[in-house]
């Protein structure tokens, strides 16, 4: 779907319902800067805004496959300072993350969270039909280990975002999208699936 700035208005309904989410955020960037040409609103801020507004529950927030670009020389000092859980993508490289999720499920426990999916969380190699994409990223299956792993969680909403799919005239990345918003509708509570 669109830029990574459609999820602050998605938070601040669910939290106005639920309270302050927790997050599973897929993503090469943490999305918490403060400001992009004199704006406040924009893709790279979408979850700072969410912390000011307290719309977050930061204890319960895991950023994983988070690498490349930064303005700042600690890219992921806010995000730590808040309580997220970053996990950078160099702690993905060759293996399962289903040790990871499991983690990550007992983090969030049973309360409201969120899933919120940049596809620049891959690697271009795989979905290079992005704006901002970024080398050594994750896999696709590793992102539906993410996503399956979330099975069983109090998911109240997911999005997929940064899709750009001129980007990429074979297809594949919209492709890719397609498949992992599918897995999402899948792991959503009271679906069944075989």
């Amino acid at each position: 779907g669109g830029d990574h700035t459609i999820t602050y208005p998605i938070l601040q309904a669910l939290a106005a319902k639920h309270g302050p989410l927790g997050l599973v955020h897929v993503d090469a960037h943490t999305d918490t800067g403060d400001r992009a040409l004199g704006e406040k609103i924009y893709h790279g801020s979408t979850f700072r805004r969410c912390v000011d507004e307290g719309l977050l529950d930061c204890g319960r927030v895991v950023q994983i496959g988070i690498r490349g670009s930064s303005y700042e020389p600690n890219p992921y000092k806010y995000c730590r300072e808040q309580g997220f859980r970053v996990v950078p993508a160099e702690e993905c490289w060759m293996k399962s993350l289903e040790p990871l999720m499991r983690e990550v499920r007992a983090q969030l426990g049973d309360k409201p969270m969120y899933i919120s999916f940049d596809i620049d969380g891959l690697d271009p190699a795989y979905a290079p039909g992005t704006g901002t994409p970024e080398i050594a990223g994750l896999t696709p299956a590793q992102a539906l280990e993410i996503i399956r792993g979330c099975k069983g969680l109090n998911i109240v909403g997911c999005d997929l975002v940064e899709v750009a799919p001129m980007y990429d005239v074979s297809g594949n990345t919209a492709l890719l999208g397609a498949n992992l918003l599918f897995e999402m509708l899948c792991v959503l509570p009271g679906v069944k699936t075989m």
